[in-house]
């Protein structure tokens, strides 16, 4: 895919409230006549914006655009994964399964790996349960203790999370990573004497400390081979980070070839 500047509208830069600060409007469209709309907020000099998809995220307009996250700092083994190691693109994910984005994020990756994109991308889970989020540890503790006995049940484990989510509490979070666990034929005590151990508890501590390192302060947030993307933008927008991660896969390896 290649962009057409054609296809990018500006509107005009209106002062807003804020002493300094500019608004615009944003429009993007592709030849079949789809489109999608921002606001984007500017300084006077317009080289810092603020994009308002998803929860915003400010871009520095005088730095390289993706700014890239370096990676080797965080803990990539042992984790939840959901696609092939040889796929060109790797996604860091920082979610908490309490998190209604992280719920939407988890849809729209699972078709990204299995579908849309098969083959092309692998998914990394790292657990980023927020405090504001009761039973979100208690649920990352299931998760992670079931994926030790069996790794494709993380991910039953997530659906089961985030399918539910409007009926799980504090006080049933629990009986839910049960019965989950029976469904799926795991051994329930081994289950129990996990999330009541200490290896568990360290290794969600560890994303944790991890995401802090790279910057997480929110979930979902997803590192595209770097590329930090947070909150989850519109569909058709995170659609196209990851294509253009895909051609600049495509293009490394053919600059190896030569």
């Amino acid at each position: 895919m290649i962009a057409d500047p054609s296809r990018i509208e500006l509107g005009p830069v209106i002062p807003t409230a804020m002493k300094g600060m500019y608004s615009r409007l944003l429009r993007v469209s592709n030849d079949r006549g789809q489109s999608v709309s921002a606001t984007i907020y500017t300084n006077a000099d317009e080289d810092q914006i603020i994009l308002t998809q998803g929860q915003g995220q400010m871009y520095d307009l005088t730095k390289d655009p993706w700014e890239k996250i370096d990676l080797k700092p965080v803990h990539l083994d042992d984790r939840p994964v959901m696609g092939p190691a040889t796929a060109p693109i790797t996604i860091v994910e920082f979610a908490d399964f309490e998190c209604p984005f992280c719920a939407r994020a988890f849809s729209i990756l699972e078709t990204m790996v299995h579908t849309t994109h098969k083959d092309q991308i692998r998914v990394i889970y790292k657990n980023y349960p927020l405090n504001s989020h009761p039973w979100a540890i208690r649920a990352a503790l299931g998760a992670e203790c079931a994926r030790l006995q069996n790794p494709e049940a993380f991910w039953d484990f997530a659906r089961d999370y985030y399918t539910n989510q409007g009926a799980i509490s504090i006080k049933n979070v629990d009986d839910h990573t049960h019965a989950t666990a029976k469904r799926l034929n795991l051994d329930v005590a081994t289950l129990d004497a996990c999330m009541a151990g200490k290896a568990a508890p360290a290794r969600i501590e560890e994303d944790q400390k991890d995401g802090n390192a790279v910057g997480v302060t929110s979930t979902p947030t997803l590192l595209v081979n770097g590329v930090r993307v947070i909150g989850l933008p519109e569909e058709k927008a995170f659609e196209w980070v990851v294509t253009q991660q895909l051609n600049d896969a495509g293009k490394g390896k053919e600059m190896l070839r030569q």
